[in-house]
């Protein structure tokens, strides 16, 4: 029994989508973000070890920044650990990160603007109000994007058990 040459070009392009390694843009950029990160986060925890008598709001700061740093690490270091498209999934748990991190921002240039009544801190809720619609956008369409994918792959799946 012969393989329908429509069967074996829909296998092989499903198998190109799916064991495709990422590609040297995304490689790079991710690469880019540890390297950021890892600096960021290096800097930081330099600066909470060797400033002990820096105020406590200063510490607290400083300290969600230096985790906000390591989870763009873990991230990073995931993405590149796994040498294949994770399928748009990288992009939702990028976007979620990013609404969490924007978030916790936002809730703090607002809390202290609410305590102090400065008005810079009020400007810092306006940006994070901004960036956090921003976050909220692109979790939305990393959302869709891997709707799309989806269909995509049940698209090839019928094709292909259509064919067989």
């Amino acid at each position: 029994m012969t393989a329908d040459p429509a069967t074996t070009a829909l296998e092989l392009e499903l198998q190109r989508l799916t064991d495709g390694a990422l590609s040297p843009l995304a490689r790079y950029g991710h690469v880019a973000l540890l390297l950021a990160a890892t600096l960021m986060s290096v800097l930081l925890a330099a600066l909470l070890v060797t400033e002990p008598a820096l105020p406590g709001r200063t510490q607290a700061a400083l300290s969600v920044l230096l985790s906000i740093g390591i989870g763009w690490i873990a991230y990073a270091t995931w993405v590149l650990r796994q040498r294949r498209p994770l399928l748009g999934q990288h992009r939702v748990v990028a976007a979620r990160m990013a609404v969490g991190f924007t978030g916790v921002f936002f809730a703090g240039a607002l809390a202290l603007g609410a305590s102090s009544g400065n008005a810079t801190y009020h400007a810092a809720a306006s940006v994070g109000a901004s960036l956090l619609v921003l976050a909220f956008a692109t979790l939305m369409q990393a959302h869709w994007r891997v709707a799309e994918l989806r269909r995509q792959r049940q698209e090839l799946q019928r094709q292909i058990a259509a064919a067989a």
